[in-house]
This record gives structure tokens, sequence and C-alpha cells, in this order.
């Protein structure tokens, strides 16, 4: 496994937000971690990426031990999220949005940058507009695009389709497959199970901090409980 977690338990104060969670990604998978509001999804992410501590339990990435490891040494290591709600730099233009992802590993962008525009055709026409005006699905692309100038090794992607209308969900569920088929390795949480599992090679369901459920993202869509509790059917 590429990315590896085992036993790992997470607290807000006295709230017990992780309960012995073990998840793996292996290299070039697509991943999905499903479940409702509430069940700790995003905690699970900032653990992963440090900005939330873990009580216990370890994390491992490429066989080394990062449970200790600061947020900025994760994004070194090649772990970037794309956070929930985009967290876009408003004011600025969406190049520079895009420009501020590959910051740390210095370089020339350019070719990054180019790629960017041929995932996200749209972004290239807006790309001297600020970010902040853009429409939810545009902003969305840039938060992804942004993570990917910095070349990850592994995308953790928190809610991508959320607040977005029906149709840019299609979009970016597509831009997710692209991404897969291209070689990137992606841990996808997400509240539209149907979507998510649709395009994942495994998939784990995450309920009140425990995962009860792991197997192929076909064999969830398939199984009864996952259809009732998050298929509608």
């Amino acid at each position: 496994m590429l990315l590896e977690v085992s036993g790992l338990d997470s607290h807000y104060g006295r709230i017990h937000a992780l309960k012995s969670v073990s998840v793996g990604v292996a290299e070039g998978e697509l991943v999905a971690l499903v479940g409702a509001n509430g069940a700790g999804k995003t905690t699970l992410l900032r653990t992963l990426s440090g900005v939330q501590g873990a009580t216990s339990g370890t994390i491992k990435f490429d066989g080394v031990n990062i449970t200790r490891m600061s947020p900025h040494q994760r994004v070194a290591e090649g772990i970037l999220q794309v956070p929930e709600g985009r967290q876009l730099f408003g004011p600025l233009s969406v190049e520079d949005n895009l420009r501020l992802g590959a910051f740390r590993r210095g370089g020339n962008p350019e070719q990054d940058l180019e790629r960017m525009y041929a995932m996200f055709p749209i972004l290239k026409q807006k790309r001297h507009q600020p970010a902040g005006t853009l429409s939810g699905g545009q902003q969305q692309m840039v938060a992804i695009g942004r993570a990917l100038m910095a070349r990850p090794r592994v995308l953790l992607l928190d809610e991508p389709s959320m607040g977005l209308a029906p149709l840019l969900v299609g979009e970016i569920f597509n831009a997710v497959q692209a991404l897969k088929r291209s070689g990137t390795t992606i841990f996808l949480v997400e509240q539209n199970a149907y979507a998510a599992l649709a395009i994942a090679d495994r998939g784990y369901v995450l309920e009140t901090g425990e995962i009860t459920l792991s197997d192929s993202g076909e064999a969830l869509l398939a199984n009864d409980r996952v259809k009732q509790a998050y298929l509608g059917l």
C-alpha cells in the first residue's frame, strides 16, 4: 500500500471522532470513502494530511511512519488534499491560484499549468479572472488543479461534488476518472455514494467514526445495506 492507515483514533476534546480506523490505498488506485454527514470522513482526511492530530494508531506512506509528521512535511512527501469548500484565494486570479500549488516544489511550472488548462479548458478562458468570482464547479476545478500543480503522489479529495449542480457533478467526476486513468493515486471522500463507488476500484463505508464495510466499488454498490442507507434504494 502506498498509503496505509492502521488502528487510527482521533478526538475533538472528549468526542471520539475516529475509532480504530484502518484503510489503505495502493499506488494507482482510486479508493472511495462514503458515509453520512458527521460520520468522520473529513476528520479522517484532516488526520491524514496532518491538520488534525491522531490520538493513537499509525499512518504509513510508502512504508514510512508519518503519524507525527507535520502537514508541510507531508505535502513535501507528496500528500495533497483538496479541502471541502475549495478554500481558494478569492481575490487572486485563477492562474495565480494554480501557480501557488507549485510554489513549494519550485522549478518552472509552465508545463504543468498547460496540463491543467488542457484538463479544464474553461480555466484557460478565465485565467485572469479572480477565482472568487467563478461558479462553484469552476472553483472546484481550480482547487483540484492547484493540488495537481504540486505533482502529488496521492490526492485526497474531500467532497468534490458538494453544492454543485448535477451537470457539474458529472464533469468533476469525469475529471477524477481521467486522473485515475493517468496513474494518479486518489483517496476520494464523498457523501454522493453512488457517484463515488461507481468509479472506485475499492471502497469503505464509515459510520460514526468506524469502518463498517469494505469491498470493491462494484460490490458495495450492489450491497443491500449500502443501497438502503446511502443510495435511497
